[in-house]
């Protein structure tokens, strides 16, 4: 899955000198592991170990499950068994989860104009193998993989939770949204067993639930203006609750060619990285929009986003963009 960029948060573990006078009997526990690619982290409070541990193990299962069935990377994962039916005619049946985030990716690309789109598959393999490899993709190669792309060859059946892929060489891409998806599960999981004081990070897609006790919310560090390379980033610090946030950039992650520098984020229409250097973050009400609409605004830059903003109610958004050496920032509200 494609990665956001986990330098753009830190987590600000003193929370206030780790006051809990509002909840006594609640401790903080944190959990880490490796997971899509990236880091997973899980943050909460629970009454005891014992509380803890279950909780944990719980969402890991969880979190195992959704790489099972998201994951493009993994021979056999659902998404993939259901890329292979593209082109034969048939309506596949497909598990909630997978139906679920597919829907949730078809609705953004909608109302993006395309600039998401979840069939982007066979470009972000092109682009990921030349990444890799240093390897800039043939005119040919680009134009092969353009034709088995577009959000409208995809069409959802809701009442049988059906996918058709009506095009030949379809391929199904989740990433941009798959790790967002992914932390509003978790989050879900831990509600369910009553651990309502939540923070969870995979790979810099973060979300929080209810404050941690005795503070007004989790604290938060996000990359501030700079010029795009690492050593010139800086961090500001937010309290965030019950939201997500989620920076995407191509500070870490590119491919020059020819004196060009093409991001590792794509656009979907030109099949091509993004030839400038951008960075936005998203504030939002749940993480699979935060993730997926990183992307849709670093794609129309800081013109578009300002119309585009208006179609997704409850998100802010911070863009910086370098265009031919100039740097812009514009924000919409406050985080």
């Amino acid at each position: 899955m494609n990665l956001s960029l986990s330098f753009c948060f830190l987590v600000v573990l003193n929370l206030f000198g780790g006051l809990v006078t509002a909840q006594p009997a609640l401790s903080r526990f944190s959990f880490h592991r490796g997971l899509m690619g990236t880091q997973f982290n899980v943050l909460f409070y629970a009454q005891d170990s014992l509380i803890a541990q279950r909780a944990n193990a719980a969402v890991s299962a969880r979190m195992d499950s959704l790489n099972q069935i998201m994951s493009d990377y993994l021979d056999g994962s659902e998404i993939n068994r259901l890329s292979a039916t593209a082109g034969s005619g048939k309506w596949v049946y497909v598990s909630t989860d997978l139906f679920n985030v597919l829907r949730k990716a078809q609705t953004i690309a909608q109302r993006s104009n395309g600039r998401f789109d979840a069939t982007i598959g066979p470009l972000s393999l092109l682009w990921r193998r030349a990444v890799r490899r240093n390897q800039f993709p043939t005119t040919k190669e680009r134009r092969k993989a353009r034709r088995a792309v577009g959000y409208r060859l995809m069409d959802l059946d809701s009442a049988t939770h059906s996918v058709r892929l009506r095009k030949a060489g379809m391929r199904l891409d989740v990433g941009g949204i798959g790790q967002g998806f992914a932390i509003d599960e978790a989050l879900l999981v831990l509600n369910r067993l009553g651990i309502h004081s939540a923070l969870i990070d995979i790979g810099g897609d973060i979300l929080a639930s209810d404050a941690p006790p005795g503070t007004s919310g989790w604290r938060v560090g996000i990359g501030s203006i700079g010029s795009g390379r690492p050593e010139d980033i800086d961090t500001t610090t937010i309290t965030l609750k019950n939201a997500a946030i989620t920076t995407s950039g191509d500070t870490y992650r590119f491919l020059e060619y020819k004196g060009h520098r093409y991001s590792h984020i794509m656009n979907p229409r030109s099949g091509l990285g993004m030839r400038y250097f951008v960075r936005s973050t998203v504030l939002a009400p749940d993480g699979y929009r935060a993730d997926a609409l990183t992307k849709v605004f670093s794609i129309a830059g800081i013109h578009k986003s300002r119309r585009l903003l208006k179609r997704f109610s409850g998100v802010k958004l911070l863009i910086l963009e370098n265009k031919k050496g100039r740097l812009r920032k514009w924000q919409s509200t406050p985080f």
